[in-house]
Order: C-alpha cells, then structure tokens, then sequence
C-alpha cells in the first residue's frame, strides 16, 4: 500500500470531527471514583454511545467478590497490579490480558485486590440468584457517575449522529 492509494480513498476524504482537550491525559491527576459496587473505584477513560461501551482504569479492593454479571459485548483487561480470577486454579496477575467473550457470565474475585485497564464493547448486567438482570452497566451510567464526581472533562466520547 502507498501513501498514494490511501490519500485517494473514499475514507479519506471523510470529514473528522474537531480536536477537543488536549491528546494526553495524566491519570495521576484523575482522582479515583467510586465504581458500582462496594469496594471498586474507576477512571473513565472513554465511552462509545454507538456500542453502549467504554474504557476504564478499575482499582479492585483486596478481598473483593464481583456480584455476577453477564457481558452484553465482548471485553478486554491487561491486569497493571495485584490479580483476580474466575476459577482459582487459573488466575491472572500483573502483565497478564484476558478477553472475556460477549455472553459470558462469571463472578471475578480479587483476593489481593488488583488495577486493571478494561475495555468493554458493550454494556455490562448484573444478575439476580435466578438469572434476570438487576442492573445494567453501560457508557452512559458510566458517563454519569464520571460527570457527578467532577471527573469526566477528559473523557473520550464516541457519540452517534456526530
């Protein structure tokens, strides 16, 4: 492929939306933000309106024992601290990536508590004990709490029709 070939694409010559902020965010400057469950705090990275998605930093308290949850898309993590797992002979540590399929349904546990970058291309359910959902998890609740905590100037939106 050449230069030549992409400048002539038809995608190219699509209009992209103007620059917002800044391109680098220090996330130490980011304060920690409650999650959604006891125990769990988050860093909205970015949200996709378009899949219901988003991207987080998610600090896992030790001892910590996620409520089942079910994922409507597919979603990513690459462990940065401590580990969790689902099944205990085969748990992740820091420098390890899991994918987690759409339709999955499990229940982490973090018994020396854990930071994680995840990206999810959908929202999350959690689950009642007889499998309907009790709750569901997507970019704009994320967005939300973000936005209520004073921590979402920087966030990344993907949003339809723009």
């Amino acid at each position: 492929m050449t230069a030549a070939v992409l400048s002539n694409s038809a995608s190219a010559q699509i209009a992209l939306s103007a620059r917002h902020g800044k391109d680098f965010v220090n996330l130490a400057d980011v304060p920690w933000t409650p999650w959604v469950m006891e125990g769990t705090h988050f860093k909205l990275l970015a949200i996709n309106e378009l899949t219901g998605g988003f991207s987080m930093l998610l600090k896992v308290d030790a001892g910590v024992q996620a409520p089942v949850h079910a994922h409507i898309g597919s979603a990513e993590a690459y462990l940065v601290e401590g580990g969790f797992y689902y099944e205990q002979d085969d748990p992740g540590y820091a420098g390890y990536y899991t994918y987690e399929r759409g339709g999955s349904v499990h229940q982490p546990v973090s018994p020396q508590g854990c930071v994680m970058f995840a990206v999810t291309h959908g929202p999350l359910a959690g689950c009642n004990a007889d499998g309907s959902v009790s709750a569901v998890v997507d970019c704009r609740l994320m967005l939300q709490l973000a936005e209520a905590a004073g921590t979402a100037s920087h966030v990344v939106q993907l949003v339809s029709g723009r």
